[in-house]
């Protein structure tokens, strides 16, 4: 399977709460902390992400096809508050990609550089900030496969996460391509 096309479109909490409550409560969606969330609990928690001025989420389309789950964030209001010191221009960033019975070598780092393509695209972003729970060892080197550099550990209030940043810089350097 080759990838033709990646779309990116805002979710729509109450259309897309069937669509990805799966995708959450699957077991390899440990790190996203909604194992045991019902339809419901998707509804709700994407209505507040939907009702907050500082965070939205798409869906990533991957030649037509719901793929992915994207979320952008200001650190400086939400997530992070308090947690580091925000620049001008900080984004913060989540994805997750739909579980399969078939996995396609290279596609989860196809689709955290289309996120990250799709983050850059605004010229007000300067750097992408993540924050994975520091047990997920296959999101580092994921995020280091795109130009995150780790900053530390700091602990939120639901886990211990590795603090990283991505400059628009270490990302084109990275992928080797031009935004």
């Amino acid at each position: 399977m080759t990838v033709q096309t990646i779309g990116i479109r805002p979710l729509d909490p109450l259309a897309d709460a069937e669509l990805i409550h799966p995708w959450v409560t699957h077991p390899k969606a440990a790190f996203w902390m909604m194992q045991d969330a019902k339809l419901q609990d998707v509804e709700r928690e994407y209505m507040a992400i939907a009702a907050n001025p500082h965070h939205d989420a798409f869906i990533g389309l991957v030649d037509g096809e719901p793929a992915f789950l994207m979320e952008r964030y200001d650190p400086s209001k939400v997530e992070l508050v308090g947690l580091y010191e925000p620049q001008p221009g900080d984004v913060g960033m989540h994805f997750l990609v739909a579980p399969t019975d078939t996995p396609v070598h290279g596609f989860t780092r196809t689709v955290i550089t289309a996120v990250m393509t799709e983050l850059f695209a605004d010229p007000a972003t300067a750097r992408v900030v993540v924050e994975p729970d520091v047990r997920n060892k296959a999101v580092h080197a994921l995020n280091e496969a795109v130009g995150f550099v780790a900053f530390g550990e700091i602990q939120k209030p639901e886990k211990k996460a590795l603090l990283s940043f991505c400059t628009r810089a270490q990302f084109e350097t990275t992928v080797g391509a031009a935004i």
